[in-house]
């Protein structure tokens, strides 16, 4: 089985850098166009890609991204359809390690949906409305590593559960709640990395609220081994739906300033612990 996050995260962590991995809604603002957007951020420097399918009621997503998946859900574009177009990314990016947010409601209601997702090419599967302590069948096969959410109010009971079972990285959120661009990020970010390390947990990834370099920074001084930016990049499809040419402008110098920022001297060796 193709370790594609195993093979980044000791890549990157030969380099002292840790990983930039943009989030998009497959298939915003279009199937063309969202395809043209995903190697725009992989040229700029994007190291892996989580890609969220558009569905109707996203609890764990904040107001821009609930707008990406209206106007993909508006456009026709389903489930299914999402998951051609992540076949055509795979195709692209052979290497790339590519992770799916999707809600429970479509894993259980498309048949043999964990299967398509690995014929699909993906890596890792985060279901985020499901709960940590029940098992969910149809997200379960051969090819794909289970991603769990790790927020900054869990217990110890939570922070063993989600170590042990999260493969190819821990997802850990800098606040509670749901996504969206924040100016500032918790100085206290880090608190759960020691108890993920002493665990020997997947690579710790951060997100939620992730919207500028300064913000990167301090994920990579705190020792995180990457970082998901999810609502700032799809801000960005929003903010120029009207103009193709100057979205990849911006698409590319913002991917090209946040993997900058991951290359920061002080890159904690221990990161992927």
């Amino acid at each position: 089985m193709t370790d594609r996050y195993g093979a980044m995260f000791s890549r990157l962590e030969t380099a002292r850098e840790a990983a930039l991995i943009p989030y998009f809604v497959v298939g915003d603002p279009s199937p063309e166009r969202f395809l043209e957007l995903v190697d725009i951020a992989v040229r700029s420097g994007a190291d892996a890609l989580e890609l969220g399918i558009a569905f109707s009621d996203p609890l764990a997503d904040g107001p821009t991204i609930q707008a990406a998946a209206g106007r993909v859900l508006a456009s026709g574009v389903t489930a299914e359809d999402s998951l051609d177009l992540v076949s055509a990314v795979r195709r692209a990016h052979p290497d790339l390690p590519i992770g799916l947010l999707v809600y429970a409601n479509i894993v259980e209601n498309i048949p043999g949906f964990a299967q398509r997702c690995v014929d699909a090419g993906v890596d890792s599967l985060l279901v985020p409305d499901a709960p940590l302590e029940e098992h969910l069948p149809a997200a379960e096969a051969d090819g794909i590593r289970r991603v769990y959410i790790l927020p900054p109010n869990a217990d110890q009971q939570v922070i063993d559960a989600v170590a042990s079972r999260s493969e190819g990285y821990v997802y850990v959120t800098s606040r509670a709640g749901v996504t969206g661009a924040s100016a500032t990020v918790s100085e206290h970010i880090g608190m759960h990395l020691p108890g993920l390390r002493e665990r020997e947990s997947a690579p710790p990834v951060l997100g939620f609220g992730i919207s500028s370099p300064e913000q990167v920074n301090q994920a990579v001084d705190a020792g995180f081994a990457g970082v998901i930016v999810g609502s700032a990049i799809v801000s960005l499809v929003a903010a120029h739906l009207g103009d193709r040419e100057r979205l990849g402008e911006v698409l590319a110098d913002s991917i090209r300033t946040m993997k900058s920022a991951t290359m920061h001297t002080s890159f904690s060796e221990g990161a992927n612990a």
